[in-house]
């Protein structure tokens, strides 16, 4: 394994005094290179190399990295790599230096290894190659943010990266880590001619193909990050299947990328205008951050609500009546959603099939929009067409209660019998109730035991419920008062609102417990604020009873 070994002469009197008294002032860090172990080759270039190593008994890698084929010239470039490193090492997004490793050789000279952060992810081209299926666009925007804040960082302190692209950008445990501040750009200018000087084209500032010479600035760091923001995008190199030789000639002539479909139009726009020909036209890193901030913050907003969906699709009372209404509109009231916010998210959310369902529960219900019980039959059949078991669950509610729709009993029951089987647990609760009923199939009481049963260890509160009843009254399975106590009390607890009720029951008339009118108003009231017509009777007639 190599280092990189100081050259002599002036250079290397001017490099080693530098390196030398920064180490003696303790602003580098020195390290023993005896006291690394584990140390495996992770990457290679034209310069050097990268390996990982662990640190004396640490658990954690850190990066050793090399570099040789040097000159006088090229080692000073290093040199005042390591300067700009300290100006810039707080960034969070930007590779962080942790010190030099010398080890002596025969020859009398040193070699030196930079002791860097390991970027556990590798570049971000691995890192996009390997995870962009399960990226969303919260992640895309999060990584173009993470990106542009590092480039920020740098222009802030005066840096021109120079060399920007998805190769030489890393990625640790799922976070932007810029690294080299074009420093193997520099070293290529040391000692090769302008011909050779091009390096990773697709990501080049057009300007720089001219036949007049152009000096790269901060502007040539935007054309970079617009090529960078679609590859984030799309997952893939840019113009990857054309020569080099290919787009020297043709993107100077305006060939770009071309979006990838369903891309935020605020995006593409932004990257568009980043990969502008005329630098001039191009926007400042500042601005870039800004609008990337908006996209990110729309996302996470984005990402609220698809979170909301999902939870209140999941919420325990689904009764399909005036309860689960109440359910609803209970949430979003805690969690300090307006129902014209929720209700325009829905409308927009189309490709959420946990939306669709929902708005077809805003339809059923009445919530911020008139009752249309047929529009709401229409979503729900749109919602299990696309496979969603929630959606094919309340299909089948349309159709024994006759929601938009004929009464079906059959059909209903056929629904259950579909949701049940992909594993939805209202539809095996519902099912079971078929059963237990009747209900479009033959009477089958230990048949609906065993569903109820089945629904309850899928933790739903209805499930729980209903399998309390079959113990109360021996359904399908022996009569067990303490076993349906229980499961009354669990399902309670889970916010059904008519185990609550039953719970409250038990209460105001004792037998499984000693009687306690307190609790059972207690338990009413949960139930009635939940909207249980019942339990509201129930609570109006205890509160009067006490206060008398």
């Amino acid at each position: 394994m190599s280092g990189f070994t100081l050259p002599t002469g002036d250079s290397y009197n001017e490099c080693i005094n530098w390196i030398e008294e920064a180490i003696g002032k303790k602003h580098i860090k020195y390290y023993e290179y005896n006291q690394f172990n584990n140390i495996e080759e992770i990457g290679s270039g034209s310069f050097g190399t990268v390996y990982r190593a662990k640190w004396k008994n640490s658990h954690s890698y850190i990066a050793l990295k090399s570099f040789f084929n040097l000159n006088n010239v090229t080692i000073k470039e290093i040199v005042n790599e390591l300067k700009l490193q300290r100006e810039v090492d707080f960034h969070e997004n930007i590779i962080h230096f942790f010190g030099i490793t010398t080890q002596n050789q025969n020859d009398n000279f040193k070699k030196y290894w930079l002791v860097m952060e390991y970027a556990n992810n590798g570049t971000l081209h691995e890192y996009l190659k390997r995870h962009f299926d399960t990226l969303n666009w919260s992640d895309k925007f999060s990584l173009a943010l993470q990106l542009a804040h590092a480039v920020l960082c740098l222009h802030d302190e005066g840096i021109v990266h120079r060399d920007l692209h998805s190769k030489n950008i890393l990625v640790r445990q799922n976070t932007i880590k810029l690294a080299d501040f074009g420093l193997s750009k520099r070293i290529d200018e040391s000692y090769r001619t302008r011909s050779d000087l091009l390096g990773v084209v697709p990501y080049i500032d057009p300007k720089k193909f001219n036949i007049q010479p152009y000096s790269l600035d901060k502007k040539s760091d935007i054309y970079s990050i617009g090529v960078l923001l679609w590859e984030i995008s799309s997952g893939q190199l840019p113009f990857d299947e054309i020569s080099s030789y290919g787009l020297i000639v043709r993107i100077p002539q305006g060939l770009r990328e071309i979006p990838v479909p369903d891309t935020p139009t605020a995006y593409v726009n932004l990257y568009t205008e980043c990969w502008d020909g005329e630098p001039d036209n191009r926007p400042t890193i500042s601005q870039v951050v800004a609008k990337l901030k908006v996209l990110n913050s729309s996302s996470q907003i984005n990402n609220d609500f698809s979170k909301i969906v999902d939870e209140i699709i999941n919420l325990p009372n689904k009764t399909g009546d005036e309860v689960e209404k109440q359910e609803i509109l209970n949430y979003l009231k805690n969690h300090s959603v307006t129902l014209k916010e929720i209700y325009n998210w829905l409308l927009n959310d189309r490709n959420n099939t946990n939306s669709i369902v929902l708005l077809g529960d805003f339809n059923l219900f009445g919530i911020e929009i008139n009752v249309d019980k047929k529009k709401a039959f229409e979503l729900y059949q749109k919602a299990s067409n696309l496979g969603n078991t929630d959606g094919v669950a309340s299909l089948g509610d349309c159709y024994w209660k006759g929601d938009g729709t004929d009464v079906d009993k059959k059909k209903a029951f056929e629904l259950y019998q579909k949701a049940a089987d992909l594993g939805n647990a209202t539809g095996i609760n519902n099912l079971g109730y078929c059963y237990e009923n009747g209900i479009g199939t033959n009477i089958d009481k230990k048949k609906a035991f065993e569903l109820y049963q089945k629904a309850a260890k899928l933790v739903l509160s209805a499930g729980i419920n209903n399998l309390g009843y079959c113990y109360e009254n021996g359904t399908g399975i022996r009569m067990d008062k303490k076993k349906a106590f229980e499961l009354f009390q669990k399902a309670a607890n889970l916010g059904d609102s008519i185990a609550q009720y039953n719970f409250a029951l038990t209460y105001e008339y004792g037998g499984r417990v000693a009687r306690n009118i307190d609790q059972a108003i207690y338990w009413y009231k949960r139930s009635a604020d939940q909207g249980y017509q019942k339990a509201q009777n129930k609570l109006k007639k205890c509160l009067k009873r006490k206060r008398e």
